[in-house]
């Protein structure tokens, strides 16, 4: 969900009143600035100096070439480039090139959500249910997740919790100004938008809910942590016997700052939208997010018991670090190779295929 200003003090107001009876806004919402761009992904490919893709990373500045599940984050980092300082967790994500008539490539940047500080990056939420009265379980050290599959070109393959939205092509419902919610309804698409966005384009990824309550991890990195049976978080769905343990929603929102490249004159001349994926995924449905855990102690368990609510983030029991603090949280490349700028080819030579 997109909070394009600050919510009104009335209605700010009106929600710690009605808390205890109205959970609708039952978690955390925060900025995590860029912490480095470049081709790793110590989950998928472990040690591998350069991997297949170019990757967007948040969170703790020990994000390195191998993180196995011995590693222990919240021990390594030094600094954290999210809101909270508690959160040493790493979150990455495919990075978004436009790409010209000519055939060359610019990486589009990732702008602000409403209402955050934050340079480039990513929005990052952990959602409790919507029913108030159901607990959740932190993960544990070493966990990590993904969702979504880049190689995927497979429309009716994609999570139907994986979607894009595009901001100001449609008119403003002044009942419901931010749209539905993400990946549930007619204003998103499982795809890359095929109209220019002229208030860019969100790109939504929401991971597993139902945790087997073990495994750190699984060989495809995803079978020990499904979503629900009926597949819905929001409406309480029930997890299966093999995953009984109820994990916090973890939801990224990645704001693409598109409009530079909204110039009809700019696009393929057939009309066919011009933006792809650091794969190569010109359509969207490879769109992908990694999850590497790294609060440090019972900081998340206590503000999932806590419900923390974003309309008065002031009672939760987290420590918030000041927004230039996070920002200049940053490390540099392992990979040494141009990312930004015109670029004949996309890092790591990846070929643009539908």
């Amino acid at each position: 969900m997109q909070w394009k200003t600050l919510l009104p003090l009335s209605l700010a107001l009106s929600a710690r009143a009605t808390h205890k009876n109205s959970t609708a806004q039952d978690m955390l919402r925060f900025a995590c600035s860029q912490l480095v761009v470049e081709r790793l992904d110590p989950i998928v490919q472990p040690g591998v100096n350069g991997s297949a893709h170019l990757h967007q990373i948040v969170g703790g500045n020990s994000f390195n070439i191998s993180m196995p599940t011995t590693d222990d984050p919240m021990a390594l980092s030094t600094c954290t480039s999210c809101s909270y300082s508690e959160d040493l967790s790493n979150y990455w994500t495919a990075v978004l090139y436009f790409r010209a008539r000519n055939g060359t490539f610019k990486r589009v940047s990732q702008v602000a959500n409403g209402g955050l500080v934050q340079r480039g990056g990513i929005t990052v939420y952990y959602i409790t249910p919507y029913d108030g009265v159901s607990n959740v379980t932190s993960f544990l050290p070493g966990f990590r997740m993904l969702v979504g599959s880049p190689f995927n070109r497979n429309e009716a393959a994609v999570p139907y919790q994986v979607c894009h939205r595009c901001f100001g092509s449609i008119p403003v419902d002044p009942a419901n100004p931010y749209g539905g919610r993400p990946c549930l309804g007619d204003d998103d698409t499982a795809g890359l938008p095929a109209i220019p966005c002229p208030e860019g384009i969100r790109t939504t990824i929401t991971f597993p809910t139902c945790w087997d309550g073990t495994s750190l991890d699984s060989a495809d990195h995803k079978s020990h942590i499904v979503y629900p049976t009926n597949g819905t978080f929001e409406t309480n769905g029930p997890c299966p016997s093999t995953h009984p343990m109820r994990t916090p929603q973890v939801m990224y929102e990645v704001m693409w700052g598109t409009q530079e490249f909204n110039d009809a004159s700019l696009w393929p001349v057939d009309g066919s939208q011009p933006f792809v994926y650091s794969m190569g995924d010109p359509t969207g449905f490879g769109s992908h997010a990694d999850y590497l855990f790294g609060w440090k102690g019972d900081a998340l368990q206590r503000a999932l018991d806590a419900r923390c609510n974003i309309m008065y983030p002031e009672d939760c029991p987290l420590a918030v670090q000041s927004d230039d603090t996070a920002m200049a949280c940053t490390q540099p490349a392992v990979v040494h190779e141009p990312v930004d700028g015109w670029l004949a080819a996309l890092p790591g030579n990846n070929p643009v295929s539908a």
